[in-house]
């Protein structure tokens, strides 16, 4: 007896034509409830609410949310988003119910570049932002790529430099920003350790980090750019121990200079939640720039 291959249609087949269903598969703006709208896994782009934050909420309120964001469906419901954070933080707090989102399928590396893609067009990013975003790029290419070891790894970080303003070799170093204990990166991002020191010191075991970072706080100071090579290269060698560490940093720099220093927790009253470090400095020049105005003006009309 012959063999027939029988298969029962689909409920789709049955009810739905083929042209219906290639246009249900095209890509739209939907307005999605807030409340159906996840973060990214890990997303290392903070939601900060600075100037940029305040023009995007004032935006919002005038015309709506224009541009849609961009998420993918979850398998137990709702959506990840892929770009839009921010826009969604906004309507949050202007009580929107809904935002325009275009919802795309696509692979978990396939999200994650375009995460961080989307988000490093930002104005301002932060040193972190920007290492734990294309560390996490780095991984999702070196995940679609066929081979393995350092060779791939070059390619990978010259593939991101073509869509980076940062060339292949400044990737590598910010990507070695995540190996910095937390307290040291905050310092990072708070312009309190330049950059290329920043770098330096995270090669150092992170139980080298901790005394470092007790040291920072004993002399009041951070490492100069050669300090840090110094730590580095002493810890490579295996001979940096806790007095080399308060040693190092006890040292005076050439350039130090006296400055006033105040505690953030007495600072911290005269300005909003969430404020960082640097806006609170701007605010204060600001201020400054007020009263020798005034100052100035009462001194003239005497």
């Amino acid at each position: 007896m012959r063999k027939t291959d029988f298969t029962l249609p689909k409920l789709d087949d049955l009810f739905t034509t083929q042209e219906m269903r290639d246009d249900a598969k095209l890509e739209r703006v939907q307005n999605i409830p807030l409340n159906e709208l996840h973060p990214f896994k890990d997303h290392p782009f903070k939601v900060q609410n600075n100037e940029e934050m305040e023009r995007m909420i004032e935006s919002i309120r005038k015309v709506g949310a224009i541009t849609p964001a961009l998420a993918r469906q979850l398998p137990d419901g709702g959506y990840e988003l892929i770009s839009g954070h921010r826009r969604l933080a906004a309507c949050q707090v202007l009580g929107v119910e809904t935002m325009p989102v275009i919802v795309r399928e696509m692979s978990d590396d396939e999200a994650v570049i375009a995460m961080v893609d989307a988000n490093l067009q930002r104005e301002t990013i932060l040193p972190s932002e920007k290492a734990f975003a294309y560390k996490m790029k780095l991984e999702a290419i070196k995940h679609q790529g066929v081979a393995s070891g350092q060779l791939v790894q070059k390619w990978s970080r010259d593939k991101m430099a073509d869509k980076s303003s940062d060339s292949g070799r400044q990737i590598q170093r910010y990507i070695r920003l995540t190996y910095l204990i937390p307290e040291l990166l905050s310092m990072v991002d708070e312009d309190k350790i330049a950059f290329n020191p920043a770098v330096e010191i995270s090669y150092l075991e992170q139980s080298e980090q901790r005394i470092l970072l007790d040291a920072i706080e004993l002399n009041d100071c951070t490492p100069s750019h050669a300090q840090s090579i110094r730590l580095k290269k002493l810890s490579q060698d295996g001979v940096l121990d806790d007095q080399m560490i308060y040693a190092v940093m006890s040292e005076e720099k050439p350039n130090q200079q006296e400055q006033i220093k105040f505690k953030r927790k007495d600072l911290k009253k005269y300005f909003p939640a969430g404020y960082t470090d640097e806006q609170m400095r701007r605010d204060i020049i600001k201020g400054l720039e007020l009263l020798k105005r005034q100052r100035d003006r009462n001194r003239d009309a005497r």
